[in-house]
């Protein structure tokens, strides 16, 4: 699941649903869908913003969706998420395995604690 990144303007924290790019050599200023990962020359703009942006006297706005609307977690998203929780509930195999990370195996943890990858579960008391 890819974390939500936030529009880069000042003061804003909705969450950005398209990138703009400047391309200097032609005076455009490109405004396309979110890209996958955050670039350094790029900027990031919520639905409000990127509706709203306008260029220097001069330059040309090149808009390659219409339209920008806030969208939340993707289907998948949500079953990965879910699918982590989980896996991270399932009782550790009693066998003694190596641990990638160095720790000990779950089963040298004790009751109330175990490990599962990068994730934590901690048991409570049952009764």
């Amino acid at each position: 699941m890819r974390p939500v990144r936030q529009c880069s303007r000042t003061a804003c924290g909705r969450p950005a649903v398209a990138t703009l790019t400047y391309v200097y050599a032609d005076s455009t200023a490109v405004l396309g869908p979110l890209a996958n990962l955050a670039e350094p020359h790029s900027y990031d703009l919520c639905a409000e913003h990127a509706s709203r942006l306008t260029a220097p006297r001069g330059w040309e706005v090149v808009r390659l969706t219409p339209e920008f609307v806030e969208t939340g977690p993707s289907h998948d998203d949500l079953l990965a998420l879910a699918d982590a929780v989980r896996e991270a509930g399932r009782p550790a195999p009693r066998h003694a395995a190596a641990v990638p990370d160095g720790l000990p195996p779950a089963t040298e943890l004790g009751d109330t604690e175990r490990r599962r990858g990068h994730l934590r579960v901690l048991r409570g008391e049952e009764g």
